[in-house]
């Protein structure tokens, strides 16, 4: 049987700035890392966003593994892994009578991809990018290229929802929920197979139902009751075991899914707001996503200003909460105590980091915004006492090089489904307006 023919991977800058630790996890293969992608990732190393602080620990992991032999024989990347190589060299053969620039960086990562290819005629020499324009190019030039899938969920259909529904359950069943202070043994609903901790159930039966949660502690299935907090009353099955995910104590991670309008960030929001004796602080935070990938220097005014299109979406929800309640009701007024006093601080993601987040409750708005790396880094900064929250609708991409497969939402999702600390739930039905629910579902 033939030897294995070792690949030779040549990584695109975006890969970096999506994992800095992207360059372990290509098995036994090499990679090339093309000189070009080191001044691409000096640009980047300043700043407070989470993209400059992969650009920063990739730059410092390069550091540690730096040495003569980095650009000539390579630098090996571990037991059982290929080797590291930094290619300073810059052909521009593939460019004859090719319509595009040799000055872009891409195209000198073709060039060299190229390059490689012809020199290295034993080896499968493959572009590795998240840049579906750059793929594209790299194919029309007869270079192979992939996507870095390293975290990528393969079947997004079957993405955990974190509810279940079923007709038909016998009356008598259901009716137990209702009698029995202990709920009802999974073991008795012969239709349930495989439940996960903290699965959430609709029972039915003409006009007969129950809402259920599996604990996985005790094997039952117990009865949830619709719940208000802060003034936030849930509006269906979906709400009302959402609102029961965030106030559950034992519950220490929680995911909200779903399409605009229907209720994330205000459950979570009203859900923290009601447990606010329990949490040293409330944080609110989002990454901060430019219009039109513009950098945020181009706006006016100072960095509380330039900040404000960015935060005002989570203004308005806390605005929701605030009118549920008379202007001089001590409800009303708590609320902007609070902002006051920054026990409930708005504020972009970035602005977190070095933040100590014990005894925190945590919310992460537009969390599809994310990649896995940095849903990873946000995690685990929790500290004692913390409960995290991440809402976002992993079909509404803001970023060029996420999708509803690779963002960091649907990663959290797939890896956490089986975890006794975590509820998910996808939420379904538009609540905002009939008119918001119309546009979401037909535009």
């Amino acid at each position: 049987m033939p030897a294995k023919r070792k690949k030779l991977f040549v990584i695109d800058t975006n890969v970096i700035l999506y994992d800095h630790k992207a360059i372990y996890n290509f098995q036994e293969h090499d990679v090339v890392l093309p000189i070009v992608v080191l001044e691409e990732l000096d640009r980047f190393k300043k700043g407070n966003d989470l993209i400059n602080f992969e650009a920063r620990e990739f730059i410092r992991e390069l550091d540690k593994l730096s040495g003569d032999k980095l650009f000539t024989k390579g630098i090996s990347l571990g037991k059982g892994s290929g080797r590291l190589f930094v290619e300073i060299s810059v052909p521009d053969s593939i460019f004859e009578n090719c319509a595009i620039s040799q000055k872009k960086a891409d195209h000198v990562i073709l060039a060299m991809a190229d390059h490689l290819r012809k020199t290295k005629a034993n080896r499968d020499v493959i572009v590795i990018s998240k840049d579906i324009n750059l793929r594209m190019k790299a194919k029309s030039l007869g270079i192979p290229a992939e996507d870095y899938e390293t975290g990528k969920i393969r079947n997004i259909e079957e993405l955990y929802t974190g509810q279940a529904f079923y007709d038909g359950v016998d009356k008598e069943l259901i009716s137990r929920f209702y009698t029995e202070p202990f709920g009802v043994s999974v073991d008795d609903m012969a239709m349930i197979k495989e439940p996960v901790p903290n699965q959430y159930f609709v029972f039915k039966n003409g006009s007969s139902s129950v809402l259920a949660r599996f604990n996985h502690a005790t094997g039952m299935l117990e009865k949830i009751d619709k719940t208000s907090a802060y003034g936030i009353k849930p509006q269906n099955a979906e709400q009302t075991f959402a609102m029961d995910a965030l106030t559950r104590d034992e519950v220490n991670l929680v995911t909200l899914t779903g399409k605009a309008g229907t209720g994330k960030t205000l459950l979570a929001l009203a859900a923290a707001l009601s447990q606010r004796k329990k949490y040293r602080q409330i944080y609110l935070a989002r990454p901060i996503i430019p219009l039109g990938n513009r950098d945020m220097g181009y706006l006016p005014g100072d960095i509380g200003e330039k900040l404000d299109p960015y935060m005002q979406p989570l203004y308005d929800n806390l605005s929701v909460i605030k009118h549920k309640f008379q202007s001089d009701s001590m409800d009303y007024k708590r609320i902007t105590a609070m902002l006051d006093s920054d026990k409930l601080l708005i504020t972009p993601l970035a602005y977190i980091r070095g933040r100590s987040l014990e005894n925190i409750y945590f919310i992460v708005d537009e969390a599809q915004n994310l990649t896995p790396h940095e849903v990873k880094t946000i995690i685990t900064r929790a500290g004692e006492g913390a409960k995290m929250v991440f809402t976002g609708d992993i079909y509404q991409i803001d970023t060029p090089y996420l999708d509803s497969q690779s963002n960091g939402l649907t990663y959290l999702v797939d890896r956490m489904k089986d975890q006794m600390v975590f509820a998910q739930m996808n939420l379904v039905k538009g609540e905002r307006s009939a008119l918001a629910e119309l546009a979401s579902n037909l535009l």
